[in-house]
């Protein structure tokens, strides 16, 4: 169902690029005011650019806390099983070259 938005929504903008292109007005002497496809993009571009700022905002305020923590422990977790395994790895390969005697 999101695909078909997101097809139906790029399709609508594309309809509205062809005919803002193609509506050619004669010049007249008034100042260009902004295309309808102008003002979409601006308003689509600051509600973009606010939802980053929110976004970002949580992300520095949870990252601090909880998630520095949780990958410093799974950090030293796992550093420590890979040092315990590489252990055993190292045993059995000298254990297998040396041989039984």
């Amino acid at each position: 169902m999101g695909t078909r938005f997101l097809l139906a929504l790029l399709l609508v903008l594309l309809v509205l690029g062809f005919e803002v292109q193609g509506a050619q007005l004669p010049q007249q002497d008034e100042p260009n005011s902004p295309t309808l496809l102008t003002q979409m993009q601006e308003s689509l571009s600051g509600y973009w650019d606010s939802a980053k700022e929110a976004a970002r905002g949580l992300y520095e305020k949870t990252y601090l806390n909880t998630m520095d923590e949780k990958l410093r422990d799974v950090y030293s977790k796992s550093t420590a099983a890979v040092s315990t395994y590489a252990g055993i790895v190292t045993d059995q390969l000298l254990s297998l070259l040396k041989g039984e005697q």
